[in-house]
């Protein structure tokens, strides 16, 4: 993975992004088209007003081919959230996971968030762990149906 490279989101990232979120959580966790049109409507949303000095998506990409995405985005004055982290299968387990989760935690520390959150399911059991072992702590876990699906919502947090 020494030749992936993180660059900034562009608009024309969006159709990959959803496509890839589309299928592979359609494909490991069973999700409807719902989970897409969230995707969708998350990059919509930060392509029309992100304020680029406190937010920022990034893509890596090997070879011309993209691999994951990470985002920042801001809740408040003093909390960040982590949106959109996914690799493709291909990428995974060789640590590139943590060096998008490092970047985008370096990013919110340097624009001055305090605290950063995220949103995840308890079947995201990588993820999930590499959370914990760069620092997250877990603050809520609950049964939800989302996505026509039953999942186990998990709520994480780290100080920066």
């Amino acid at each position: 993975m020494s030749d992936v490279t993180l660059r900034r989101f562009e608009a024309t990232d969006a159709p990959w992004l959803v496509a890839q979120h589309k299928a592979l959580y359609a494909r490991d966790e069973g999700f409807d088209d719902s989970f897409g049109d969230l995707v969708a409507q998350i990059l919509d949303d930060f392509t029309a007003d992100h304020d680029p000095d406190r937010e920022h998506g990034w893509i890596a990409v090997e070879n011309g081919q993209r691999l994951g995405s990470i985002f920042c985005v801001s809740l408040d004055e003093t909390t960040a959230k982590l949106r959109l982290f996914l690799l493709v299968p291909e990428a995974r387990g060789k640590g590139l996971g943590k060096r998008l989760l490092e970047t985008c935690k370096g990013f919110a520390r340097e624009a001055g968030y305090t605290k950063m959150v995220l949103w995840t399911h308890e079947s995201h059991r990588a993820a999930c762990a590499l959370y914990a072992a760069t620092g997250w702590t877990l603050i809520d876990s609950k049964p939800a149906h989302s996505f026509g699906v039953d999942v186990i919502e998990q709520h994480w947090e780290i100080a920066l």
